[in-house]
């Protein structure tokens, strides 16, 4: 049901873009302290909803169809705000770009294996790419001026988020090669096909060689 509580808060992810997107476009120093926090609490969301589905056996196929959705476009936000207000400082535009060509890539082998009734697991790897990722965006969206209305100026947050940022888009390599290389391997693979229909057995005959009703009915015509 779109009521229960992992699907609120999946769909909290979705609200939350408008929202980040307004903050940004404030250019103040609260207002990136605000969408670094809004980002995170939405970033956080994605791990409690399948956490509290799984305990309360409420895993829907709502759910499972919203919940990378979500967070594609969580992320898709952020990443254009960021390059949009030119606060990607110096080469970080390029890992911004392997992480969207990621993103992109495995959104169709999801929808290609959908077709033929395969899953693509997430893998630990994945996991922690997406932990880095999170950090990373959250980091530059507070920049140095949200840093600086949270009293942490003593700490160079350009410099941490644009790491962070690198080593997403390293393990973003890594994931999307590993299901790149899934996906060509079942596609590779014959698919299966519906058997031959067996043919129909012949009417029996009876006095005179007239067909004969089997014990279902009369002969059906062709």
């Amino acid at each position: 049901m779109p009521t229960d509580l992992p699907n609120l808060l999946t769909l909290s992810r979705i609200a939350a873009i408008p929202l980040l997107v307004a903050l940004v476009a404030l250019h103040s120093p609260w207002g990136d302290a605000a969408a670094c926090f809004v980002f995170s609490v939405a970033a956080i969301t994605d791990y409690f909803d399948g956490k509290i589905a799984r305990q309360r056996k409420t895993v829907s196929g709502l759910g499972r169809m919203l919940d990378p959705i979500a967070d594609k476009l969580l992320v898709a936000a952020a990443l254009m705000l960021l390059a949009g207000q030119g606060r990607l400082p110096g080469l970080s535009l390029y890992p911004a770009i392997l992480i969207m060509l990621r993103e992109i890539l495995v959104s169709g082998l999801r929808e290609y294996l959908a077709e033929i009734r395969i899953g693509l697991p997430v893998t630990r790897l994945a996991k922690w790419k997406t932990g880095f990722q999170m950090g990373a965006l959250g980091t530059l969206l507070a920049g140095e001026t949200g840093a600086a209305v949270l009293h942490l100026s003593f700490l160079p947050v350009a410099l941490i988020g644009e790491a962070m940022l690198w080593t997403a888009a390293a393990l973003t390599l890594v994931t999307g090669w590993d299901y790149l290389t899934a996906g060509i391997r079942h596609a590779g693979q014959p698919q299966n096909q519906a058997p031959p229909a067996a043919p129909a057995a012949p009417p029996s005959l009876g006095p005179g060689g007239k067909p004969q009703p089997g014990p279902a009915g009369p002969l059906a015509r062709p």
